[in-house]
């Protein structure tokens, strides 16, 4: 499933009020629809973006050696965040958007665009997908393919820029506050101007999404046809699918947030306090 996962700064938003569904949805259904759409893979790999939490304190990862990966296994825990996801999408979705969203991507080209986005997620953000996804974009608008246009049509689909930078801006200020609670941080400011700081720097969070996007789209569907990518685009547009990606954004976003703010509490035993 399409989702946002590396965050250029860090993750993401708390949980969008939605409403409670006409029937909600079974726990054995919401199972089978995290595997069938792939979800269950792109929270596994919520864990891939970890490293970036005592980055924006101003600490590196490395510095806390075995002792970061023993956090990382705990507080990343995959049962964990997949019984989070369970928990919530049984009180959010009903089984009518569950049961559209399934159906397509049970399909052929479904199954395929799964395994494929699997093993996207999965990919240690090392620079592979925007490197060779940049290389990719620059072949296509040297012969001024249309396929670049449908990648953006694609990105834009599956979910909302604006969403995506609100998603990034809240979860940052979720991890700073929990930080500075846990003491680890000492906050030079308060939430207001914190906001307002952010504020400034989104014309070019904005711009880095999109381009992050579309390398990695670009990287992602290369074995697909332009063909493919418009019926998966025109897959999305479709006001039920538009609902199940608002609600599987949130719902990723909120397990970000809820792990950075537990990372935030681990770090108080581990690392001294520190100016911000």
């Amino acid at each position: 499933m399409r989702l946002i996962q590396q965050l250029l700064v860090v993750p993401a938003i708390v949980l969008m009020a939605v409403a409670m569904p006409a029937k909600a949805a079974e726990r054995a259904s919401v199972v089978a629809f995290l595997e069938v759409t792939g979800f269950d893979v792109a929270l596994e790999s919520i864990r891939l973006s970890a490293d970036a939490a005592p980055q924006m304190l101003g600490i590196e990862a490395e510095d806390f050696g075995s002792e970061w990966q023993r956090l990382v296994r705990d507080v990343f825990d995959t049962d964990l965040m997949h019984d989070m996801a369970i928990e919530i999408l049984q009180e959010t979705l009903d089984e009518e958007l569950l049961a559209h969203a399934a159906q397509f991507y049970a399909s052929d080209l479904g199954r395929r665009l799964v395994e494929t986005e699997n093993r996207s997620h999965m990919i240690e953000e090392d620079g592979l997908k925007s490197e060779s996804g940049g290389q990719i974009i620059e072949g296509l608008r040297g012969i001024d393919s249309p396929r670049i246009a449908n990648l953006e049509r694609l990105n834009a689909a599956s979910g909302s820029e604006d969403a995506s930078v609100q998603a990034i801006q809240e979860v940052q200020i979720r991890f700073l506050t929990a930080a500075a609670a846990a003491g680890v941080i000492e906050m030079q400011m308060d939430e207001p101007d914190l906001r307002e700081a952010l504020r400034t720097q989104e014309k070019d969070l904005r711009a880095s999404l999109r381009q992050s996007a579309l390398e990695g789209s670009a990287y992602t569907y290369q074995a697909f046809s332009d063909a493919e990518l418009v019926a998966y685009t025109q897959a999305l547009e479709e006001p039920k699918m538009q609902k199940v990606y608002a609600l599987m954004n949130a719902v990723q976003y909120e397990i970000m947030a809820n792990r950075y703010e537990a990372v935030a509490e681990r770090l108080r035993v581990m690392q001294p306090s520190q100016d911000l």
